[in-house]
């Protein structure tokens, strides 16, 4: 059978930047990155995780009048809040315990060329207002100096979340807000432009091929279909691992529909979209935990469903001829409480990518910030 993608010339698709796509909204997307990236003007970009926020941040970048200078990239969710203002606007040998030297913060770092605010919603109010300067005036303040410095720095901003809802429960300041949206990108869910899915798939296929030295067999139009027809809740960047995983463990196959069941999660009856509004008449605590305690369940899931895909191409007894136990497997234990479920599945997320917080952070689609919060208040390691 012939595969639905075989005779895509992927470069055809490129419609600028490196930004592969044939969907009418992503060419816009391009249109505006022309008219945007020789200015310097401020461009907030927002969509859904994983949609490709940073590749358009890279473009406006690249079509800049200073795209030779440098592009500094922060992610203000991963930097804790007692330090963000150093980190971003540097600090003076001992302004505060432990600051041995001076230290340049990425805006210095940046003069001249573009800083990249990935997670500004997570941006502390205390920093949002010395930001909001640094806006206007292009000057600021080292962290125990009074002598204001002044850099020329492109700003691009990103975030998931509803700035404008976030401004309504006075947790993102106003004037910052509507500075930071002269321009404002939103991308679209891929679920919202099944059209781009072939040409990403044969894309990502190709390099993960490459990278991995696998052996791409193709992919049945039926099994094309169904990746279009998939809600692809994690977007381009849950399409890419899900190519990642069918290529290294399906071993060359042509990929056929019945394959991409064990790949793709569908949809829970009653589950919530993790990047809605939370509802007002819970805490931030409460919609926080619910939110970690439904990306920890779907994490479960995952193990569940790799541990399968193991067992399926595993002996079921050993070379002594005793049935074989994953100790990983996780068992369904419904009398825990919530905060138990919470401190034990934050656990299991940590040792699955072994310690690594900014990885663990981004697969429960929470901040680091909270993360290590959380870990602080369980006494996890």
């Amino acid at each position: 059978m012939q595969s639905a993608v075989a005779n895509t010339d992927v470069r055809g698709n490129d419609v600028g930047y490196g930004i592969i796509a044939e969907s009418v909204q992503m060419r816009k997307i391009v249109e505006i990155i022309d008219q945007v990236g020789p200015t310097n003007i401020t461009v907030l970009i927002t969509g859904e995780s994983g949609v490709g926020k940073e590749l358009v941040a890279l473009a406006i970048h690249a079509a800049s009048t200073n795209t030779k200078k440098p592009l500094i990239t922060v992610n203000c969710g991963a930097i804790p809040e007692g330090i963000i203002e150093s980190e971003l606007f540097g600090h003076e040998r001992g302004s505060f315990t432990g600051a041995s030297d001076m230290r340049k913060g990425y805006f210095e770092l940046a003069d001249g060329g573009t800083i990249f605010l990935d997670e500004i919603g997570e941006l502390p109010l205390s920093a949002q207002v010395k930001f909001l300067r640094i806006l206007e005036t292009g000057e600021f303040l080292r962290v125990g100096s009074s002598v204001p410095r002044k850099v020329l720095v492109r700003v691009i901003a990103a975030t998931n979340k509803d700035l404008e809802t976030e401004v309504r429960h006075k947790r993102f300041r106003a004037d910052l807000f509507y500075r930071l949206r002269s321009v404002n990108i939103l991308i679209p869910p891929l679920r919202q432009r099944p059209e781009d899915i072939p040409v990403l798939f044969n894309r990502f296929a190709e390099e993960a091929a490459a990278t991995n030295n696998l052996r791409f067999g193709g992919i049945t139009p039926e099994a094309m279909r169904k990746l279009m027809e998939y809600h692809w809740p994690g977007n381009v960047r849950e399409l890419r691992n899900v190519i990642e995983s069918v290529l290294v463990l399906e071993q060359g196959k042509m990929i056929e529909s019945d394959h991409l069941g064990k790949y793709l999660k569908e949809p829970q009856e009653g589950m919530q979209e993790r990047n809605l509004p939370v509802p007002l008449n819970r805490t931030v605590e409460q919609a926080e935990r619910e939110l970690i305690l439904r990306a920890l369940f779907e994490i479960k899931g995952d193990i569940i469903a790799l541990k399968n895909i193991i067992a399926d191409r595993m002996p079921a007894f050993d070379e002594r001829g005793q049935l074989r136990h994953d100790s990983t497997v996780l068992d369904d234990d419904n009398s825990l409480s919530l905060q138990d479920m919470e401190q034990r599945m934050i656990r299991e997320a940590l040792e699955r990518f072994k310690g690594n917080r900014r990885v663990a952070a981004r697969a429960l689609n929470i901040s680091e910030r909270t993360l290590y919060r959380k870990i602080k208040e369980y006494g996890l390691t």
